[in-house]
Parts: C-alpha cells; sequence; structure tokens
C-alpha cells in the first residue's frame, strides 16, 4: 500500500502543469457554454417581446393609407370641376384668337385701301389741272379738247378702281366734314348755309375724307336796303 500511495505522489508532482492546464480547459469549456448560449436567449427575449407587442417604437410615424391613397371617390368629384375650368378657359382662348383674327384681317383690308393714300392724294392736283384746262378751252369741238377730255376721263376711272370717290358739293347743304368753305355770298336764290358753286371737288378714299371740297357758300338772300 505505501509502494502504490508514494507511486502516485510521485506522478502528481512530476506532472502538476497537466493538472492544471486540465482544470483550466474545462473552465475555460464551461465559460464557452455559458457565452454560446446568452445570444440564443437575448434574441428568444427580443422574439416573444415583439410578438407581444412590446418591441422597439419608431421615432417617425408612418404615414396613413389616406394620405398616400385618398379616396377614389373625391378625385372623381374634383375631375368634373378641373374639366370644367379647362373648358371654359379653352373657349376664352379661342374667342380672344378669333376676335384678334378678325382685327388682324380689318386693319391689313384697311391697310391695303391706304396704302397708296398720299400718292393718290398727290395726283389729285394733276387731274385740277385737266378739268380746269377743259373749262377754259375755247371750243368743245377742237380735236385737242377731245384729247385731253379723254385722258381726264382715264384718269378718274384709274383713281374710282383704287378706291376713289368724287365729291361733287353744288347744290348740297354745307357739311364742315367734308367741305371746306372759302366765302359766303348772299344770294336770292340759294338757300342760306347751301353751297352756291365748287371751286375744288372733293375726294374719299375707303369711306374716309382724303381731301375735302373747296366751296363758296349761301348767306341767304339780301336784306333790303332802308
Amino acid at each position: 500500500m505505501s509502494f502504490f500511495k508514494n507511486s502516485k505522489d510521485a506522478e502528481t508532482k512530476q506532472n502538476p502543469v497537466k493538472d492544471g492546464d486540465a482544470a483550466t480547459a474545462e473552465a475555460e469549456a464551461g465559460t464557452e457554454k455559458v457565452t454560446g448560449s446568452e445570444p440564443e436567449e437575448v434574441a428568444a427575449e427580443q422574439r416573444d417581446a415583439g410578438e407581444a407587442g412590446e418591441g422597439p417604437t419608431e421615432t417617425g410615424a408612418e404615414p396613413s393609407e389616406t394620405e398616400e391613397n385618398p379616396d377614389p371617390a373625391e378625385k372623381k368629384e374634383e375631375k368634373p370641376d378641373e374639366l370644367a375650368v379647362l373648358k371654359d378657359r379653352y373657349a376664352r382662348l379661342m374667342a380672344d384668337f378669333d376676335n384678334f383674327r378678325k382685327r388682324v384681317a380689318r386693319e391689313y383690308e384697311e391697310t391695303v385701301k391706304r396704302s397708296n393714300a398720299r400718292l393718290l392724294e398727290e395726283l389729285l392736283p394733276v387731274l385740277d389741272d385737266l378739268e380746269l384746262a377743259l373749262t377754259k378751252a375755247p371750243s368743245a369741238d377742237d380735236p385737242m379738247v377731245s384729247g385731253v377730255k379723254m385722258v381726264t376721263d382715264k384718269f378718274v376711272s384709274v383713281l374710282e378702281r383704287n378706291g376713289l370717290k368724287r365729291i361733287d358739293a353744288r347744290g348740297e347743304v354745307f357739311d364742315p366734314s367734308v367741305h371746306e368753305a372759302l366765302s359766303m355770298l348772299p344770294s336770292p336764290d340759294v338757300p342760306a348755309q347751301t353751297v352756291i358753286d365748287q371751286f375744288r371737288c372733293g375726294w374719299t378714299l375707303g369711306g374716309k375724307l382724303l381731301r375735302a371740297a373747296q366751296v363758296i357758300v349761301s348767306s341767304g338772300a339780301p336784306e333790303a336796303a332802308e
């Protein structure tokens, strides 16, 4: 018995580090088992809390479904109003454009009619001289007079084709809008404010006055001498 006891003590003395290492290894193994089981327990606790409605709360509130997706019935109610507004706006734009088109066409027509107004007005004195020459001719049967009359008539026809219209004021009531009074003379036969004679005829272009007629107006019958 003493032999075996002595042999064990000897072995213990010879391998003291091995026994210590074995104890350390067993302690580390136990620690690993404990630490390895902790995540599983934490995960289980979090899962149980989530199922019970005790999960972590978020700082931002999620938008409601009504804000993201409005009611389709409300959209249908809004669409007819928007369509009516667009139709009204379209109708107004078309009316404005139609008025603009008519105005431009009218202005263009008036511009064309009066585009040569200055040139035609400068030609009128030439016609006045031709007509004055005819009135001073000694004989209407003279071939020269006949030729001048033909030229004058052709000149007048050209002016009329370009929109000019003659104003003949003889015997008409004096109208200051188209007549230019040079003088007034008493006349026993012609009523007052009536044109006695015309010195120069007037002309209109496109319905507008181009040149007023120069006239002599009657002042009425002369007063009897006392």
